[in-house]
């Protein structure tokens, strides 16, 4: 029967061949044929690893050239067959002929014409095929060809090497040049045995940086192909099995060597990848002569038409508009080491996580100080160079970043705390990829994955190759040197290491800072490379909004435009290197002065943009004048915090301002409190009377309806009532927990009387800076005018509340002159018309203080060359 065309699929032996038909929605069924009446020697076998003692039988003369004639000759090649016989175990034994039909050649006749095989014995019958293959093979005797040459054919026996004494070895010799070979079997679509020639090593080879689905041993002996298995099979053997082929040993696993086989039509590795026959794996993509790039690109194609094995695949990005895969952005600050905060188009606020690396971390337990409070910058080794190197290298430029995947939120378990969701990319600046450089510099660890985990970064393999080139340079974390060690005093709020510091701030004029946090508009925290020290700095000369804040049992609100002032100051200073101006402090140890960025005065640009108004302070600095022309444009703007501002008719204003009188009306009010800055607070005396009625009223009213304690739920900006501590009302000030306060009954509110304690500051005094010397002062207040009646004039309006002059009731005496005549504060000169007088008694005060050396002045006139280490500045 002749069948249909077959190829040449494989050669079994000089007499023994399968054929294949056409694929048809999968691979052909195979069949194995054997070549009636005539014989060639039998190839060479291992000894079954089963059987101990068996042992390797070799080549039988001229049995390795009867293979190759065939192989030659068919493979690949259409061929036609008949069966003649079919034994009871079903060997079949037939004819096969070159070509569509039997008019080809016939090639049991070829291998005897040519010596390779000879007629069966005991085959006498007289037909035409014997007749044919006697002819052949006298012929064959008669040229003395193959067998029938002189000698005993021992040279066509191969010298089979079935291991190799040394795999790493053997590969390195090669030096990655082209080895020639024959693929003797193939196992699953990535991994074949292959004889190399010319010395006969017979090896598995197991195709570098990929794998196809495998055939899996179950318990009985049987095997069960993976989905895609027997396909994947079917492309490799059906393109390389029995080929000449050339193979690049890049590197071993055990007895197996990786490697990379090229064939005229193509590379199979990547062929494999394209179709969605296998997959990339990390472990030995590295060892890829040709660029592991070429592979991941080969297998996205397949990814992205969803093929075969990909048939269920979704991106990880799958779910993102273009827009946000692919996008560049501003970056405005680092975080750690593996993560940054960028600005998008739209304005919009991102943080984004640098795909598949790890910042450097503590290792070992016992490494942590219990009493120590860990500061991940300075405390984890190598985590502030990291983060030093993202931050000069970013702040500030634009870049261009590619989503890689979402890392979805995941919750806390008892050892790893609780994630929110990541964004994860790469991100390269001019070409560079960040996580790339990062890693080869030694500064983050590349995150090993699962092989079917795709969420990872799109650059793995050069994050792969960075780290290895780390490791082998010892930069970084791999280096055997000494860790870096930072030792970072943290000054920000702590008074006294604050004040000794305070001089060689001042007397260093400009120091160079990196802004490391943005509190608010005008209060940040700052790292002094040159001191290493971190402190908390308060922009002088004006007045932020305040922000929101959470005090014990309450929450306050912020003032108008705060929270863009901190956005404003955070955009421009984050993270940047800038030159700070140390001028003063305050009494909770924090620094006050001037902030310069790119030669810009940080105070005067948030008066600029109408985020902050001038401060009185700022009137005996240098900046006053750029401060003042600044606030004079936003206040014509009307915006943000001049939105309401009315500006006074110019036509009035200017002649009074020329001719204008200190007035002075002074009328009489009740003090009732001093606080610790020398600030106080008055009532007016006029509504005494209502007042005590009012509080006679009240408790009363309070008496008869006590409130239930915790009954009530204050909101913020109520009145409220409370009782003090010691049970008795005064004017004062305390901090109470919430349960301690009750409801102001109706017909106390302020719309009945409006609130009667007014806070007042002292004109023409500077109050001392120096707590001892401020104290001084205060208790001299305290004694003279706490809970007494005196006269009070208001002479200018300034931030905060009004500044004011007191009168002694009885002595029409000056209470703040009286201050300066004792030497307990220093005067504030003020350059008004009108105060000129005032001021001029004033200093004649403090001229006189000073000659009797009183108080302040006990040391003479401290002001002159040292006046900035005391705090004092004229």
């Amino acid at each position: 029967v002749v069948h249909n065309v077959h190829y040449g699929d494989t050669v079994l032996s000089g007499c023994a061949i399968i054929v294949r038909g056409q694929p048809r929605g999968g691979p052909p069924p195979e069949r194995q044929i054997n070549l009636s009446n005539i014989r060639a020697g039998n190839l060479a076998r291992r000894a079954a690893a089963t059987q101990p003692d068996a042992k390797d039988t070799p080549d039988e003369p001229w049995a390795f050239p009867a293979r190759e004639f065939l192989r030659k000759k068919l493979i690949g090649k259409e061929v036609c067959f008949t069966i003649e016989n079919k034994t009871p175990q079903g060997r079949e034994y037939g004819m096969i002929y070159l070509g569509k039909d039997t008019n080809g050649e016939n090639i049991a006749e070829s291998l005897v014409a040519e010596g390779l095989a000879t007629r069966r014995e005991g085959v006498r019958a007289n037909n035409p095929e014997q007749n044919r293959l006697s002819e052949c093979e006298e012929q064959a005797k008669s040229a003395k060809k193959g067998m029938w040459s002189d000698g005993n054919g021992s040279h066509t026996i191969r010298d089979l090497k079935y291991t190799i004494e040394n795999p790493r070895h053997f590969v390195d010799s090669h030096h990655q040049k082209p080895v020639n070979a024959i693929i003797e079997h193939v196992r699953d679509g990535s991994v074949v045995r292959a004889l190399l020639l010319p010395d006969y090593y017979l090896v598995t080879v197991m195709l570098s940086g990929i794998k196809c689905p495998t055939f899996r041993r179950e318990a009985d002996g049987s095997e069960t192909p993976e989905p895609f298995a027997a396909e994947a099979k079917f492309f490799t053997e059906s393109r390389l099995l029995q080929r000449d082929v050339q193979i690049i040993l890049e590197s071993c696993h055990n007895q197996n060597i990786l490697g990379t086989i090229l064939h005229p039509n193509g590379n199979i590795t990547e062929l494999l990848l394209k179709e969605g026959f296998a997959r990339c794996v990390d472990w030995s993509i590295a060892v890829y002569t040709r660029g592991a790039e070429k592979l991941r690109a080969a297998e996205r194609f397949a990814k992205e038409r969803r093929l075969r094995i990909w048939r269920d695949y979704v991106a990880p990005t799958a779910n993102l508009d273009q827009k946000d895969k692919q996008f560049v952005a501003k970056v405005m600050q680092v975080l750690n080491a593996d993560a940054i905060v960028v600005k998008l188009n739209s304005g919009d606020y991102k943080t984004i996580h640098l795909s598949s690396i790890r910042p450097p971390r503590l290792e070992g337990e016992n490494t942590q100080d219990k009493n120590k409070k860990l500061r991940p910058l300075y405390d984890i080794p190598y985590m502030f160079e990291a983060r030093e190197f993202l931050r000069k290298k970013l702040i500030g430029k634009k870049v261009n970043v590619t989503v890689d995947y979402i890392r979805p939120a995941s919750p806390a378990t008892e050892t790893v705390p609780a994630f929110s969701e990541r964004t994860c990319a790469t991100v390269t600046i001019g070409g560079i990829n960040i996580a790339e450089a990062l890693v080869s510099k030694g500064l983050a660890t590349v995150i090993r994955y699962r092989q079917d985990d795709d969420q990872r970064s799109s650059h793995y393999d050069e994050l792969l190759a960075a780290e290895a080139r780390a490791i082998k340079n010892g930069k970084g974390l791999h280096s055997k040197k000494e860790v870096p060690i930072h030792r970072v005093a943290d000054i920000s709020g702590d008074t006294q290491k604050a004040k000794q510091f305070l001089p060689f701030l001042q007397r260093a004029g400009r120091s160079e800072a990196v802004v490391e946090y943005v509190f608010s508009g005008s209060r940040l925290k700052l790292y002094l490379p040159k001191e290493t020290c971190l402190i908390t700095f308060l922009l002088a000369g004006i007045e932020c909004p305040r922000g929101a804040r959470n005090l014990p049992g309450l929450v306050q609100e912020g003032e108008p435009f705060s929270e863009e002032a901190t956005f404003f100051t955070k955009e421009l200073v984050l993270q940047r290197e800038v030159e700070v101006e140390v001028e003063s402090m305050d009494k909770a140890g924090n620094f006050i002065g001037w902030l310069h960025i790119d030669g810009a005065n940080l105070s005067v640009l948030l008066v600029e943009h109408a985020l902050s108004k001038v401060h009185f302070t700022a009137e005996r600095s240098s900046y006053y004048k750029s401060l003042l022309s600044a606030e004079e444009a936003a206040k014509q703007k009307k915006e943000k915090v001049w939105a309401h501002y009315e500006e006074q008719p110019v036509e009035e204003v200017m002649p009074v301002l020329e001719e204008k009188e200190r007035s002075a009306s002074y009328k009489p009010v009740f003090v009732t409190e001093i606080t610790d800055d020398l600030h106080f607070y008055v009532q007016d005396v006029e509504t005494g009377t209502q007042l005590e009625k009012l509080m006679e009223n009240m408790r009363n009213d309070i008496a008869s309806h006590p409130p239930v304690e915790g009954s009530y739920a204050p909101r913020r900006g109520e009145f409220c009532i409370a009782k003090f501590v010691d049970g008795e009302c005064k004017g004062t000030r305390e901090i109470l927990p919430s349960t301690r306060l009750g409801t102001l009954p109706p017909a106390f509110s302020t719309r009945v009387l409006p609130a009667q304690a007014t806070e007042y500051a002292f004109a023409f005094i500077q109050v001392p800076q120096d707590e001892d010397a401020r104290t001084d002062a205060v208790d001299s207040v305290v004694r003279d005018i706490q809970n007494t009646q005196c006269l009070l004039n208001v002479e200018h309006l300034s931030a905060g509340c009004p500044h004011v002059t007191l009168q002694f009731a009885d002595s029409k005496g000056d209470v703040g002159l009286g201050l300066v005549k004792e030497g307990l504060v220093m005067v504030e000169v003020r350059k008004e018309k009108q105060f000129q007088k005032v001021i001029t008694e004033y200093l004649n005060a403090q001229e006189s203080a000073k000659s009797a050396r009183l108080n302040l002045w006990r040391y003479g006139d401290f002001r002159a060359d040292d006046a900035d280490e005391f705090g004092y500045s004229r």
